[in-house]
């Protein structure tokens, strides 16, 4: 298992290697990370995707993207397994320090062991219900857990597949999944022990920082019964790890087809309303948009207005990758990589400048409307 965990020298000594992604690295939550980090979500469940992966990975960190996310039952463990062997391969032979690296992953679905067992019902009793890691009520849809015992094992479960003392951010998995079926004061008790839970690890040195990973919770009304409130959450992180506490980042889709982070006012903030993005810049959290390319369906045929907007790059995956980091307010742009062409083609991006004011103003009002 490989000590330590990303550090601000570190990670901020990696950017200062690659003088040609000038505008490349950003500061996020004390650390240097790349805008744009490999995602670990698609593929099926075998060897042949296992070796994909890592090559993928060791191809992102050589290149110049030190961001990785993964989750416990993204492809049942494998994902976060293969994340695991890339980074001990490069670490081991001196190509990169542990502590260069972001590397962040997710607890709160239910996951199997590498592949759906023969009998799933009798692999789950056996593994979660006789053990006492899931008790009575705390699985929701069948799928879903938060439950304090639950996230713990899966905490130490995932250190063991990546194969490190410490997990840089730690996600508390579409927690909003249970909020129609739990309602918002159960809801909120459940978070609190997450929190509280995730604190300890923290003082533990098992995980660095915290936040939620989501898919509707922050993109929705506030009226809708899965919404969630950033207010509220720090609220609950402050009560819970006081001023200093380790509540310091969320992810949410944002892409092409998904702009509501951007523009959809449903947060509170000082003085009113305002977008998700808003609301995280104001109070200090940082942001990692997922699904930059709607898992490859904005990597193709769209319209000509975002080859003029995001100018000078080949491909519309290239351009729509653009928008997502050119944002204001997002630190990350996740996208799924699972081979060392696909990283190639984003580093592309990567080695160009942000797009600017005027090329969102393209975008949103193409005929230069006031």
């Amino acid at each position: 298992m490989l000590q330590n965990r990303a550090s601000a020298e570190a990670t901020a000594a990696y950017a200062r290697r690659f003088p040609t992604m000038p505008s490349h690295f950003r500061a996020m939550a004390g650390l240097t990370g790349s805008s744009i980090g490999i995602g670990t979500y698609l593929g099926d469940n075998d060897e042949r995707t296992d070796r994909s992966y890592q090559e993928a990975i060791e191809a992102a960190l050589i290149g110049g993207i030190n961001v990785i996310d993964t989750a416990v039952n993204y492809r049942f463990q494998r994902s976060e397994r293969a994340v695991g062997r890339a980074i001990s391969r490069l670490v081991a032979s001196g190509q990169i320090k542990r502590e260069e690296i972001i590397v962040a992953t997710k607890g709160g679905y239910i996951t199997f062991d590498g592949d759906v067992p023969p009998n799933p019902r009798a692999w789950f009793e056996d593994t979660y219900v006789k053990t006492g890691i899931i008790g009575r009520g705390e699985l929701i849809e069948g799928s879903h857990c938060m439950a304090p015992r639950y996230l713990e094992t899966m905490i130490e479960t995932s250190r063991a597949n990546l194969s490190l003392e410490t997990i840089d951010i730690y996600y508390l998995h579409n927690p909003e999944a249970q909020l129609p079926i739990v309602g918002r004061d159960e809801f909120n008790r459940r978070v609190r022990q997450a929190f509280e839970l995730f604190e300890r690890k923290v003082a533990e040195g098992k995980i660095g920082i915290y936040g939620t990973a989501t898919w509707n919770g922050f993109r929705g009304d506030p009226r809708d019964k899965d919404y969630l409130s950033l207010q509220e959450l720090i609220k609950i992180a402050a009560e819970v790890g006081g001023p200093e506490h380790h509540f310091k980042v969320i992810q949410l889709p944002y892409n092409l087809a998904m702009p509501e982070a951007l523009t959809h006012s449903n947060q509170a903030i000082p003085g009113g309303q305002g977008s998700i993005l808003d609301a995280a810049m104001r109070m200090g959290v940082a942001v990692w948009a997922s699904a930059s390319l709607l898992q490859g369906r904005l990597a193709h045929n769209l319209p000509e207005i975002l080859g003029t907007a995001m100018e000078g790059l080949a491909t519309d995956a290239q351009r729509a990758l653009q928008f997502v980091r050119s944002t204001p307010g997002v630190e990350v742009a996740l996208v799924g990589m699972k081979s060392a062409a696909h990283v190639r083609e984003n580093l592309e991006v990567a080695k160009r400048t942000p797009a600017s004011e005027e090329a969102f103003a393209k975008l949103f009002n193409p005929h230069n409307e006031q």
